[in-house]
């Protein structure tokens, strides 16, 4: 009798899968449950993942100190007052330039009145009635403004236990550091693809930041010295503020404009707001949307599009701060999904640059 299990084995095994449609429904089921729960923690996630992009950032300073010959735990601690010193210097630096702040914008307030004047009689030649301009300029106040901005000052306790969290969380983690590479063994040995992924997630994180971090103290200091030379009021602020959106792909060239062209509005008239962002179209527009993307490009492998939809979803997932680390979260979840599974790597058609794509079709 002739043998028909080889036969029966594949009907038997096709009933018990479950159909393909299912399965991607489980699938979008599951993730938008996950979505809603890592919204729920933001306020757990955004912080403690910070301190992990840090500390992925920083780690090569211990490892290049014990090479050298320098005792493991001295490394930790000189990781650990560097990157304290750094966080505690840019946290004095923004509170001085925005009570600076808070200072100066009473008395823009009457320039700000006669400027809305000159907006109103512009509009009125183009017919909008002056009953409709008088009630959107009434809604309009500076003094206001300046009483929210130093409003904003009296938050500094939430925001300092926010910080003393972050830091409470880079010295455990940075002391955790010793033993990573010890853990990443043993989950190479009962997992190697996932442990790639992590080494491959740590790279591309890092160069991420280094590219970053290069072309923002760039850009921070061209703007900063081109702000006091223009005579714009907390070019200092500005700077820090341009290095901080340079962080923000796409957009955060824009994001970054906006507080300075105000301000030198209300300081010199609309030719000096013109000159503020021709200055910046040339320094921020070049540098952050023409020439950096390149290089975050080839650090990261992301295309373009996977990185501006990144951005606009952990900004809405995790708040502002999502928008920071919207590069280094998409390459995690692009770690433990696609590239720790050999299954799905036909995703990364979707998510790599052309380059990168090229150089895999390459390879095979």
């Amino acid at each position: 009798m002739a043998n028909h299990s080889g036969g029966l084995a594949t009907p038997g095994a096709q009933a018990g899968r479950l159909p393909q449609g299912l399965v991607v429904l489980l699938g979008m089921a599951s993730a938008v449950v996950v979505v809603a729960g890592v919204r729920a923690a933001a306020w757990l996630i955004a912080p403690t993942f910070l301190a992990l992009v840090i500390v992925i950032a920083t780690n090569p300073v211990p490892a290049w100190l014990v090479r050298k010959g320098c005792p493991r735990w001295l490394a930790t601690a000189v990781l650990v007052v560097l990157v304290y010193a750094v966080l505690i210097t840019f946290a004095l630096v923004v509170f001085v330039s925005v009570a600076r702040l808070a200072e100066v914008l009473p008395h823009y307030a009457q320039r700000a009145d006669a400027l809305t004047a000159e907006i109103a009689q512009t509009l009125a030649k183009f017919g909008i009635g002056p009953e409709q301009i008088k009630t959107a300029a009434s809604r309009v106040n500076y003094t206001e403004l300046a009483g929210f901005v130093g409003g904003l000052l009296s938050g500094v306790a939430s925001v300092s236990t926010n910080l003393v969290f972050l830091l409470a969380l880079l010295l455990f983690l940075g002391i955790e550091t010793s033993g990573v590479g010890r853990r990443l063994g043993i989950v190479s040995a009962r997992h190697p693809r996932m442990a790639e992924a992590l080494v491959g997630f740590t790279r591309g994180t890092r160069s991420y930041l280094v590219v970053s971090t290069v072309f923002g103290l760039i850009v921070a200091v061209l703007d900063t010295i081109a702000l006091a030379l223009l005579g714009v009021p907390l070019p200092v602020l500005w700077g820090l503020l341009a290095f901080v959106t340079n962080y923000i792909p796409n957009v955060g060239f824009v994001i970054g404009l906006v507080p300075p062209v105000v301000l030198a509005l209300l300081q010199g008239g609309w030719q000096l707001a013109v000159v503020v962002v021709a200055v910046y179209a040339v320094l921020n527009f070049v540098v952050q949307s023409l020439v950096q993307p390149r290089f975050v490009g080839d650090a990261v492998g992301l295309s373009v599009t996977v990185t501006l939809l990144s951005l606009v979803f952990w900004t809405w997932a995790v708040g502002p701060l999502g928008a920071v680390l919207a590069i280094p979260l998409t390459l995690l979840v692009k770690a433990l999904l696609v590239d720790s599974d050999p299954r799905a790597e036909w995703a990364k058609a979707f998510l790599v640059s052309d380059r990168v794509s090229t150089e895999e079709i390459n390879r095979r």
